[in-house]
């Protein structure tokens, strides 16, 4: 298929690390004979026109397509993650598999997997205060000086429990590789209609990780919270949270859109990615 009749393409790369602009350099005649490339953009601050871009490549790291996902808003384009970093759970092709994937791509021989994004909102006296869309997860984390935090959890309006704990996971299925993961919350396949409340280092140690539908409400509040207590959400600070303030965690109508291609699956990116070890023992 001509680059004429290929789908409309955005790159998207961090422009402020030299590399990347070479890899860019690099890439692109690679993209070009498969693909339409219309835009290049190396500011993930910027606001972008999608109107008439159907597909976005994604140069970099796992950090980098977050950055993605949060720039393209509620006009979010299917995403092909191209792995410059380190681990890339999202990032999962490599630059040296482009040259098998692109023909696939321009041939419409893909399949493009929609992702549950969350919206968070902190509000204070019934005010708005924070707001983000959320790809992996939203956090309240203890802060300075670092001691245990109690942190109320309502599910649909009903109190359910209050953690005494270091901070507070939400974390989406995409997430749940995550911050969530490490913290010790289960591994959720990214098709999964749900969210995953995760305490880090519960004073309790009955407070285990939970998993709820992504169609309920969760609130956050935190009535003493510390000099540091702050609202993360995919990384990024949003701010301070003061006592008393709500963070409410919802899905979002936006849905972040991966391009898996041919080869890709679900558990061979655990495996690859996790290094899990093992070999199936074979029947006598």
């Amino acid at each position: 298929m001509t680059a004429h009749h290929s789908p409309r393409t955005i790159i998207l790369a961090d422009g402020s690390q030299a590399h990347m602009q070479e890899a860019v350099a690099r890439l692109r005649p690679t993209i070009e004979r498969y693909l339409k490339v219309v835009n290049v953009s190396f500011d993930f601050a910027s606001n972008l026109d999608l109107a008439d871009v159907q597909l976005a490549i994604v140069l970099g790291g796992d950090g980098s397509i977050l950055r993605a996902a949060h720039q393209m808003g509620y006009h979010q384009r299917p995403v092909l993650g191209v792995n410059l970093g380190r681990l890339g759970f999202l990032a999962a092709l490599q630059p040296e598999q482009l040259e098998q994937a692109l023909p696939e791509i321009a041939g419409g021989q893909c399949r493009v997997v929609e992702h549950l994004m969350i919206e968070c909102t902190a509000t204070r006296d019934a005010k708005p205060l924070y707001h983000s869309l959320g790809l992996n997860e939203a956090e309240v984390l203890a802060g300075a000086p670092f001691r245990m935090l109690d942190i109320q959890l309502y599910v649909d309006g009903d109190l359910v429990t209050t953690y005494s704990c270091d901070g507070l996971i939400v974390s989406t299925p995409v997430g749940s590789t995550a911050h969530s993961l490490s913290a010790g919350g289960p591994i959720l396949r990214n098709s999964i209609q749900a969210l995953v409340i995760v305490p880090i280092n519960p004073h309790t140690l009955t407070h285990r990780p939970v998993v709820d539908s992504a169609d309920r409400t969760i609130e956050l509040v935190v009535p003493e919270p510390h000099e540091g207590t702050s609202l993360v959400v995919d990384g990024r600070v949003l701010g301070r949270l003061e006592s008393n303030d709500r963070v409410k965690i919802v899905r979002s109508k936006a849905q972040f859109q991966m391009l898996e291609v041919c080869g890709q699956a679900y558990y061979r990116t655990l495996h690859d990615k996790l290094g899990w070890g093992g070999q199936l023992r074979k029947s006598k």
